[in-house]
């Protein structure tokens, strides 16, 4: 790739692919601990073993989705784009924990 105008646009792409992908796991993640955060409140968390069931199961989601995208969109698996892909994903998830982080702080002070 000798165009620094599609390098440019296929490194914007692949970031922005990745950050979607992190940010909706984060969300479902976040979903998945207040719902057991309700269950826990009501008592009807049965076992401390419990604590977040189905984290194996939406692991595994993230891990098809980024294989749906290798296969999808080879294009970002190329000289090195497959690492910008990686930065958004770190840096959508690191968005929602970044939000509950700062819900956390404004709740507590």
């Amino acid at each position: 790739m000798n165009n620094p105008l599609l390098t440019g646009l296929l490194t914007a792409a692949a970031l922005a692919t990745g950050g979607v992908i992190g940010y909706l796991f984060g969300a479902i993640q976040n979903a998945a601990l207040n719902r057991n955060k309700t269950l826990k409140e009501t008592g009807k968390l049965k076992s401390g073993w419990a604590i977040m069931p189905g984290s194996f199961g939406r692991i595994a989601i993230l891990l098809v989705v980024l294989v749906l995208v290798q296969a999808g969109l080879p294009m970002f698996f190329h000289n090195n784009i497959q690492w910008i892909v990686s930065a958004g994903l770190i840096l959508g998830y690191g968005w929602t924990l970044l939000k509950k982080l700062r819900e956390r702080s404004t709740y507590q002070a």
